[in-house]
């Protein structure tokens, strides 16, 4: 039914879009098909009355409806495209002007009873909405009186709205990109100005201001058309120690508060074509220890309670995590808390049956959107003051639920407390000026601490030590099969030892038949000739060692060859044997290197080449490190940017490597200024291929300078004309090379700031050279640079790239000595991964390392020795609830241990486990635990000690000394005369097996093999 005339809307008559009208009738028609029985209440028909347009801010489900479905100046143009979309006809009841109606109303009833099946029909509508208007009470009187059975059908309709289209997301994210940026842009620096100033503004005003502000997008730079956007309720101020946060409440006219201990507490909702979106956040000036214990408690339960709103959990599970939280770390405040986490939001602000309560039970489902709402009511505070004994904290958030789980579509605002808490009492700002940079060092360290042992002691409690990057699948001894029967066994004529090239065997004699082992069974060969004879010795793998996992139940029982031992007068052909076995090996572990490392290698997706216009993102005449394999000359190449990821290829067709966008895990761009070369490096996710070589990173480089050698050997003048010349063509190269670098990573950074790689997160960074410092990470001095994410040196190879998101603590070791190197030791949150060390460190570089250290959020600890960390680790991931109750890492810290003294090395070294292994059995082993650099300072220290002892004394002490260091030196230079002697008389006897190689010489024992 519809009045005589033009619809009119409140910003003027609606637009159709037949396509959009058609797949939502569409959608609506199926979902009422196929819940007809359950959330629609078996109705045969649907009545909806819509009111009248009104500017009063109400959200009604039949209004939802008429937007949904969108209005049209004339109905009648519908016909069509409903006829096509589900077959139905549209009727169009035409009111006159002066007439109530009636008799189209009860033809409206009669086509309900004519359509359906039964005498009675079910007519469903929305129970709880109040007629607007003299023709809607008509309607519902007349629906009431007309004998049809009415059912609620208000769950379908939320049913049916609560998961959105593309289209219906779309309007979400403009209208929460809008909030956001009101809040961020207008409302904080406003409360900033005003609280700087000490401005009396009242609570209403701001609301007026902001509500201005969000009808008006560009004062706050967002490109949205004022027509398309409103407030979803006026925005909301509180502050004096009154607050109410149900979704109703208003900004009263009392004035903002912000005297010390004050909570200010702001909401803001903005629709963008009808569609919701809502933030709160709540700023605390001069906060007092309850108020912040408080905030971050509400501000870890929200974060909690959005970390559950992803697809297939219960919408209780939200608010029950956020109980959670409370309950654990503060149940004080937990009969405080909202009793709800919130509710669906969408073309309503307040979507019903998408409560985020402790009772609904209903399913999370991709494509909802929800207003996670959270709060804190009328908490006591210790002050006296009217206005701030009472608080009360809020914040909420707009969150979308996609297919990885969630997004915050309100995010920009932050919630950090570094973000909402200002301090603005002279006295505490007073005492931080005074406070030392190394005390407030101090404090936040101990703060990162705690936060830190709390982290791992979740990860360990959920088993999440993390599982190292391993390499593909070991084969079992059992698979290694030379030959499937014994007649493939080649017949040999005589009893010697053979190697089958082709089966990759040894054939052994034992105990008169040929006997063959596959080659990887073979862990070792070696041979020794003594006169005449040959002794050749292999050794076997066996369960514990390398290509073994024999710990299954196939293998118990099994009897393993470990060595075995021959001799031979034929010299030459037990040369032969050894070198074809080990030549052998070395092809099949190759091979089985290579095809170990293919099976770990992650299927990429396929490279979109781009167009004409993509092909000028190209670097050209670029080197690729690692550089492909292979004879010939090398060659440089080009790199191009595409639609979803790098190629560069060189002239010949095998040389050729591609990079997924997605593949990327960090991105850099270093430009040349002490260095020779300007570079673009690319550290991975997943290993790819280049060439023969299986690699993580992969660079592109130029070099700047050219290789340049003076003939002559004569040095030129630096007033040289020509050397000036030259070097001011190096500074252009170097110049021209960085400007085409930065050119082709501005273009590819605008190319990744499109929408589809929002999730990628991907951006070129640039090394911070002032905050570099050398040291040595694998076996030579090189200069290392952090950056915003990661600590990197990408001059020197290996290359070294940390990302410091995967750093659990960064252990400072030879410091307090006065060495003039200091170590570091980077354990990652994967305790599987080796302690990565960095040696020999310049001693001046430490404090600004701390520093670094400090402001990127990582926990240090500074030891006085270097740690074995390998047994450290392994305790800690055998029994993590034993490292948990220990205290976590706090048995580095060595102000705790040594406060008092430093009384052994024992307590020096800090948490060392009683269970563990003593040290390695090899020297290689010992070698990983140590520094690569030792320092001779302890020794120019004890001098130096000696030396100041010596000052004090008097003439006679000293003559005395010296007599006694006279008699001292003559009886070690009586021992040294011994020791001499004795050298002699070793080294004469270590060369006496040389006598066996000259004629009449007694033969050597031979040794003998078990």
């Amino acid at each position: 039914m519809a009045d005589n005339g033009n619809a009119k809307g409140g910003s003027g008559a609606y637009t159709i879009n037949l396509e959009n009208f058609s797949k939502r009738l569409k959608v609506f028609y199926d979902h009422w098909k196929e819940h007809k029985s359950d959330i629609w209440s078996s109705s045969d028909a649907i009545a909806i009355a819509t009111p009248p347009p009104s500017d009063d801010l109400c959200y009604l489900k039949s209004s939802a409806l008429d937007i949904c479905q969108k209005k049209a100046n004339l109905i009648g143009t519908l016909k069509k495209a409903a006829n096509e979309a589900v077959g139905a006809d549209i009727v169009l009841h035409v009111k006159t002007k002066n007439g109530d109606s009636s008799d189209l109303m009860d033809d409206i009833v009669q086509a309900a009873r004519s359509q359906s099946k039964s005498d009675k029909p079910v007519v469903g509508h929305i129970a709880k909405e109040v007629p607007e208007g003299k023709l809607l009470e008509t309607w519902t009187e007349k629906l009431s009186g007309s004998g049809l059975r009415l059912v609620d059908v208000t769950n379908g309709f939320s049913e049916l709205f609560s998961v959105k289209d593309t289209t219906e997301i779309t309007c979400v994210k403009k209208a929460a990109y809008l909030t956001s940026s009101v809040l961020k842009n207008f409302v904080v620096p406003k409360l900033e100005k005003v609280i700087d100033e000490e401005k009396k503004v009242s609570h209403s005003s701001l609301m007026d201001d902001t509500e201005k502000a969000i009808l008006d997008p560009l004062k706050v730079k967002v490109q949205l058309k004022p027509d398309n956007v409103d407030i979803c309720y006026p925005p909301v101020f509180q502050s004096g120690g009154k607050f109410d946060l149900k979704p109703g409440a208003s900004s009263n006219d009392e004035y903002l508060y912000y005297d010390s201990a004050s909570v200010i507490i702001c909401a803001i909702g903005s629709k963008y074509s009808s569609y919701c979106s809502n933030v709160a956040r709540t700023y605390l000036i001069d906060a007092t220890s309850t108020q912040s214990k408080a905030y971050e408690t509400l501000l870890k339960a929200h974060e909690a309670a959005v970390e559950q709103v992803k697809p297939g959990n219960q919408m209780s599970a939200v608010y029950q995590a956020a109980v959670a939280v409370i309950e654990r770390d503060a149940p004080e405040l937990l009969p405080k808390l909202t009793k709800s986490a919130g509710t669906g939001i969408g073309l309503e602000f307040r979507e019903s049956g998408l409560n985020l309560n402790a009772k609904n039970d209903r399913r999370i489902k991709q494509g909802m959107i929800f207003n996670v709402s959270l709060g804190l009511h009328n908490v006591q505070a210790e002050t006296i003051s009217e206005k701030t004994k009472q608080f009360s904290l809020l914040l909420a958030d707009t969150v979308l639920v996609n297919e990885r789980g969630h997004e915050i579509l309100t995010a920009p605002c932050s919630k950090a407390v570094k973000d909402v808490a200002y301090s603005f009492n002279e006295d505490d700002d007073d005492a931080a000026e005074e406070m030392s940079k190394e005390e407030l060092r101090r404090q936040h360290q101990a703060e990162l601490a705690r936060q830190k042992n709390e982290e791992t002691s979740r990860r360990l409690a959920g088993g999440g030590s993390g599982s190292g990057e391993g390499r593909g699948p070991a084969r079992a001894s059992n698979e290694l099969v030379a030959y499937k029967n014994v007649n493939d066994v080649p017949f040999v004529r005589d009893l010697v030892i053979q190697v089958d090239q082709k089966n990759e065997a040894v054939l052994l004699p034992i105990y008169g038949s040929m006997v063959p082992f596959h080659v990887s069974t073979v862990k070792s060969v070696t041979s020794h000739q003594d006169n005449r004879t040959c002794t050749i010795r292999i050794f076997f793998n066996v369960p514990g060692m390398l290509f073994s996992n024999d710990s299954k139940l196939n293998s118990q029982g099994a009897i393993y060859l470990k060595e075995i031992t021959f001799r031979s007068k034929d010299p030459r052909h037990s040369s032969e044997v050894v070198q074809q076995i080990k030549t052998l090996r070395r092809q099949v572990a190759s091979r089985e290197s290579e095809r170990a490392e293919r099976a770990t290698l992650v299927t990429q997706e396929k490279l979109q080449i781009g167009n004409n216009r993509m092909k000028m993102m190209k670097l050209s005449d670029v080197w690729i490190r690692p550089a492909f394999g292979g004879h010939g000359r090398k060659l440089t190449g080009n790199l191009e940017a595409h639609f979803n990821g790098f190629r560069y290829s060189t002239s010949r067709s095998d040389e050729r490597v591609d990079i997924m966008y997605g593949n990327i895990k960090h991105a850099f761009f270093q430009p040349a200024e002490k260095e020779m070369i300007t570079l673009l490096h690319f550290h991975l996710h997943n290993h790819i291929m280049v060439g023969n070589k299986k690699t993580k990173d992969v660079q592109f480089y130029v070099e700047v300078m050219d290789v340049v050698q003076t003939l002559g050997g004569s040095r030129r003048s630096a007033l040289d004309p020509d050397e000036i010349e030259e070097e001011q063509r190096e500074r252009d190269r170097k110049n021209r090379i960085n400007m085409d670098f930065q050119n082709f990573v501005n273009k590819v950074n605008d190319h990744w700031s499109q929408p589809q790689f929002k999730g990628l997160d991907l951006e070129f960074d640039v090394p911070l050279r002032e905050l570099g410092f050398h040291g040595v990470p694998y076996k030579a001095s090189a200069f290392i640079i952090p950056t915003s994410t990661c600590l990197v040196e990408l001059i020197e190879t290996p290359f070294l790239v940390v990302s410091l998101s995967e750093i659990e603590i960064v252990n400072l070791e030879r410091v307090g000595f006065g060495t003039k190197n200091f170590d570091m030791a980077i354990v990652f949150k994967d305790f599987k991964k080796d302690v990565l060390r960095i040696d020999s460190i310049p001693s001046a570089s430490l404090d600004a390392i701390k520093e670094w250290l400090d402001t990127t959020d990582l926990k240090y600890y500074e030891s006085r020795l270097n740690l074995n960390w390998r047994p450290i680790l392994k305790t800690i991931i055998d029994d993590p609830q034993k490292f948990i109750d220990d205290g976590g890492w706090e048995f580095l810290n060595m102000e705790a241990s040594d406060s008092e003294t430093d009384d052994t090395e024992e307590s020096d070294q800090g948490y060392v486990p009683s269970d563990a292994e003593p040290e390695s059995e090899s020297e290689d082993d010992d070698s990983d635990s140590e520094s690569l650099v030792e320092s001779d300072d302890d020794d120019d220290d004890e001098s130096v000690e000696d030396s100041e002892v010596e000052k004090g004394k008097t003439w006679e002490e000293l003559e005395r000394e010296a007599s006694n260091a006279d008699h001292e030196n003559s009886a070690e230079l009586d021992s040294e005369e011994e020791r001499r002697r004795r050298n002699a008389k070793t080294f004469s006897k270590s060369r006496a097996p040389d006598r066996s190689s000259f004629k009449g010489a007694p033969p050597s024992k031979k040794p003998k093999f078990r």
